[in-house]
């Protein structure tokens, strides 16, 4: 229960994480909306032996090399000082405790579609009313799920900051292990947003998208006030990632909203028709990539080739003023889960 309601209290009082990396948190870790009441038993039984876990699909963990610095005192308060510095990039969430909170869901949605006469095309988009009793249940367990999600990356955080000291036989404060920022890219929330020249109340739902608030908004931590808000935009295991900064543009005109990543080119099946398993394990390792990964079938549903170029993605993020870059990483090591 604690998981669900206290994330970076609780994960602090036992020494998994560090004061800051609280700051440096999307809602400071925790969602105060949450009520694990509201989240099944088949949920919590889902998720209780997943913490501390990576899961599959497109969610990795990432040894990566600065290879660009394009905004040098943003990167700097961020702890990135030169090229070739390494980084870590962890990319998870709420593991099979999300998806049971979304599939119990449904199922009280479509119900209360019936009763309220609301029609979609498509069984995903099942939807309820904002203030009836499915939709405050389903927000109740979904921030829930949240939270969940913010102590699984912190566990991870703590073991990577572990794994990095045994081998260097030092200790993660002296190799500079601190977290720039934690972000979700999956989750609505309401927020305060200035609607033809008046502020509103919205609930806003950024799926496949990631928050990108500007410099000197109150949401956002004192580090990061004359910056904008860092963003991290996961690219492919065999190109690159980027940490881009929110903007006043962004704000304007996306809710302070950007991209997540670079968006499937291929699906899934037809990733694994098409690509070679060794083919794209011989193509990293001529890059210099390491891999770890649970399942062959991951190499190829996860290959490069699979994805869109997320240059191209973030360029146009960029172009368009919603968010702007910042630093480019590439891969050195990737372990899918």
């Amino acid at each position: 229960k604690q998981r669900y309601q206290r994330r970076v209290r609780g994960s602090l009082r036992e020494g998994y994480i560090w004061a800051e990396d609280k700051e440096h948190c999307e809602e400071y870790g925790r969602m105060l909306q949450a009520d694990p009441t509201k989240v099944s038993a088949r949920a919590k039984k889902r998720g209780l032996p997943q913490l501390g876990t990576l899961g599959a699909g497109n969610h990795y963990a990432e040894i990566q090399v600065v290879d660009e610095i394009y905004n040098k005192q943003a990167a700097r308060r961020m702890g990135i000082d030169e090229v070739g510095q390494v980084c870590v990039m962890i990319h998870c969430g709420s593991r099979g405790l999300g998806h049971q909170v979304a599939t119990d869901a449904l199922t009280e949605m479509e119900r209360a579609m019936r009763r309220d006469n609301i029609v979609v095309n498509d069984r995903q988009l099942a939807c309820a009313r904002i203030n009836s009793e499915e939709g405050q249940n389903y927000l109740k367990a979904m921030a829930a799920a949240a939270n969940y999600a913010w102590v699984n990356r912190s566990s991870m955080t703590f073991l990577c900051r572990q794994a990095f000291a045994k081998l260097f036989h030092s200790t993660p404060d002296d190799l500079d292990m601190h977290m720039i920022y934690d972000v979700s890219h999956n989750i609505a929330k309401i927020e305060q947003h200035m609607v033809e020249g008046r502020q509103k109340t919205l609930m806003l739902h950024r799926k496949g998208a990631t928050r990108a608030f500007p410099p000197n908004h109150p949401l956002i931590p004192v580090d990061y006030q004359l910056t904008g808000q860092p963003v991290l935009i996961g690219g492919t295991m065999g190109t690159c990632s980027y940490v881009l900064t929110g903007t006043d543009k962004g704000m304007q005109r996306t809710f302070g909203t950007t991209c997540h990543g670079a968006g499937r080119a291929y699906s899934r099946a037809k990733s694994r028709r098409n690509l070679d398993y060794l083919t794209v394990l011989e193509n990293l390792k001529q890059k210099g990539i390491s891999i770890r990964v649970a399942s062959p079938k991951l190499v190829m549903e996860e290959a490069p080739e699979s994805y869109k170029n997320v240059t191209d993605v973030v360029d146009t993020c960029h172009g368009a003023g919603i968010s702007d870059k910042c630093i480019k990483l590439r891969p050195i090591a990737v372990i899918k889960g």
